[in-house]
């Protein structure tokens, strides 16, 4: 199941690079109450370090890190980007969709990433994020 409210969800904001999309995705994890600043800080260097494993399907960024990083809270944010940016992925790049994970333990984890998955396999939805969706209602009503 995905914990996502209103909150947790940006339209069509700009970023600079890869890190500026994982901050901005991690910040409202943050300020809904869900991750310490260090979480968004591990999202960042697990990027950095690992590289662009983060970007599982075409167009779309899934940063994370290890609960132990700050996690306070299971919830998920989205933030769709008004410019694509470079993740350094092979074949996916650029990225529009981030989407980033917050889970107090491995199971929350893997449940939140399934259900985000299974959520984004269906194409029509996926085309609403990603193109037709005008506010965070729009993206509330689709999942």
């Amino acid at each position: 199941m995905l914990v996502l409210t209103e909150e947790l969800i940006e339209l069509d904001i700009k970023a600079e690079n890869a890190e500026d999309a994982i901050r901005k995705a991690g910040q409202l994890l943050v300020n809904a109450g869900l991750a310490e600043d260090r979480y968004v800080d591990a999202m960042v260097k697990g990027f950095q370090d690992v590289g662009p494993y983060i970007v599982i399907a075409p167009h779309i960024a899934f940063p994370h890190a290890r609960p132990e990083s700050g996690a306070l809270g299971k919830g998920v944010s989205i933030v769709r980007l008004s410019e694509p940016v470079v993740f350094g992925h092979p074949s996916n790049d650029p990225i529009t969709l981030v989407c980033a994970l917050c889970g107090t333990d491995s199971t929350s984890h893997i449940e939140m990433l399934q259900a985000l998955a299974n959520l984004l396999r269906d194409e029509e939805k996926l085309n609403m994020i990603m193109n037709t969706a005008t506010t965070k209602e729009d993206i509330l009503s689709i999942i």
